[in-house]
């Protein structure tokens, strides 16, 4: 079996590019703003707020959720959604480290 373009890239990339993926819908970034705002919240709280369709939300949830940006535990019959920190460390570290760089090339750029 031949290697997928994933293989080429280490484990980081790869990490970040999910996640980078992940943030890539605003609806999305509405999501985490909503759940950032309330701490905790259920689906259903997200449709009223967002005005989508509760199928589109629960896309978008599985999408955060899979990348690792937010987890979810169940409560009765709903899940309620929270930021998962994880997530957002790996991806502060990375603006980190391009923000250093940057900060030492600042003089040298084309």
């Amino acid at each position: 079996m031949g290697a997928t373009k994933t293989d080429y890239y280490s484990d980081t990339q790869n990490e970040i590019a999910i996640l980078a993926k992940a943030l890539g819908h605003p609806a999305r970034i509405a999501i985490i703003e909503y759940i950032l705002k309330k701490n905790t919240c259920i689906c259903g709280d997200i449709v009223n707020e967002l005005s989508l369709a509760q199928p589109t939300i629960s896309q978008h949830l599985k999408e955060l959720k899979n990348a690792g940006l937010i987890k979810g535990s169940v409560e009765g019959t709903s899940i309620c959604y929270c930021v998962d920190e994880k997530g957002f460390e790996k991806i502060r570290k990375f603006f980190e480290r391009i923000n250093l760089k940057i900060e030492k090339k600042k003089n040298n750029c084309c």
